[in-house]
């Protein structure tokens, strides 16, 4: 078959990857993205990339200067305290090599690398409809046909349908996401320190971010029905306030600062998909990153995958053996993914258990005793 239109659908860092590197590789993607433009929603906060996935695929695009630049290694660092503030954990080594980088400056990266016109911006895909040997893509007012479709549009891909009927679950926890600039908020940077702090208690948890520029995200984290969770995502951030400080009655004055001064950014239910997420291969369909493998984000995996993701992909539709070349690279991401998932889900079930800070102080000093 024909390989050589290809679309990606999604512009976030695994597909703007993709783009960048069948490019290098000579072929001429198109990226389709509804976001009219790239600042029109937050990007999210700070991710470390990992010296095999992230920073290797970095290195693969040619790009390893760029993010070397942008990148805050010194922002390593590890806190770890119980509710009532007592500092259990504390561990600053900038030299472990998962440099933090903001989300927006990597996709800022990203984006800066590609030709121009390689996205359509605004252009949100409304229906795949199979057409001889590729799909045509339609939208509003336009379709377009390609040999190969890409799905790396996220958690509610719109290509993932057309290989699996797995849906996102939800994972029985929901965080609520604020804003610090650190002029503004003395007490919020001490609490930091230089990378991340966790404070754990029963079925919840209290989560700063150091970011770039002067900024620090705050997430508050706690079990949560999935139908209150949507109440709270229509709540104004002072109804979202009322709600925190009852659940979190009892927590260290320091830590319930999170509550009362960060400026309230979102509320984020946390989905995945099944672990161990397969789908039979289908030729000229093929996912990538979340759209693929969503997973909670307690194990630091998923932007790393997504790149990897890309990596392997460019590799296998620029290959000299066809689909069969995608299909070998869909085993591969299948258990790469379901190791990575396995450990998101017990990332996310240890700092939220009714054991409250022990397991997480455990997995601290064992990732320690292991390095």
């Amino acid at each position: 078959m024909a390989m050589n239109r290809i679309a990606i659908i999604g512009g976030g860092p695994g597909g703007l990857m993709l783009a960048r590197l069948l490019q290098r590789y000579g072929r001429s993607p198109m990226v389709f993205e509804r976001d009219s433009h790239a600042d029109e929603r937050p990007q999210g906060g700070s991710l470390d990339l990992h010296s095999r996935t992230g920073q290797y695929a970095m290195r693969r695009a040619g790009l390893e200067s760029r993010f070397a630049a942008a990148a805050r290694p010194e922002n390593q660092g590890d806190r770890l305290y119980d509710a009532d503030g007592t500092l259990l954990f504390d561990r600053d080594e900038p030299t472990d090599d998962r440099p933090e980088i903001d989300r927006t400056a990597l996709r800022k990266i990203l984006l800066e690398s590609l030709l121009p016109d390689t996205i359509r911006w605004g252009c949100r895909v409304a229906g795949i409809t199979p057409d001889d040997d590729g799909f045509v893509l339609a939208g509003d007012g336009w379709t377009e046909r390609f040999d190969v479709v890409i799905g790396a549009d996220g958690a509610w891909s719109s290509v993932r349908p057309l290989l699996s009927d797995a849906r996102p679950a939800y994972e029985g926890v929901t965080l609520v996401e604020f804003g610090f600039d650190v002029a503004r908020h003395p007490a919020i940077d001490r609490l930091t320190g230089s990378g991340k702090m966790f404070a754990v208690g029963y079925n919840r948890a209290v989560i700063t971010q150091r970011n770039g520029f002067g900024h620090i995200r705050g997430y508050v984290g706690l079990r949560l029905a999935e139908a209150t969770a949507r109440e709270w995502q229509a709540s104004s951030p002072e109804r979202l306030r009322q709600a925190l400080r009852a659940s979190f009655t009892g927590w260290a004055p320091m830590l319930r600062e999170v509550i009362e001064t960060g400026d309230v950014i979102d509320v984020r239910p946390l989905y995945a998909l099944p672990v161990g997420h397969q789908w039979q291969s289908r030729a000229g369909l093929t996912l990538l990153g979340d759209a693929a493998h969503l997973m909670s984000p307690f194990s630091g995996e998923g932007v790393n995958l997504a790149l990897a993701d890309a990596v392997d992909l460019a590799e296998a539709l620029t290959s000299n053996d066809g689909w069969t070349s995608v299909t070998l690279y869909e085993g591969a991401i299948f258990g790469r993914a379901a190791t990575a998932a396995k450990g998101a889900a017990q990332g996310l079930n240890g700092a939220f258990s009714p054991e409250g800070v022990a397991p997480v102080l455990k997995h601290y000093r064992t990732r320690v005793t292991d390095a």
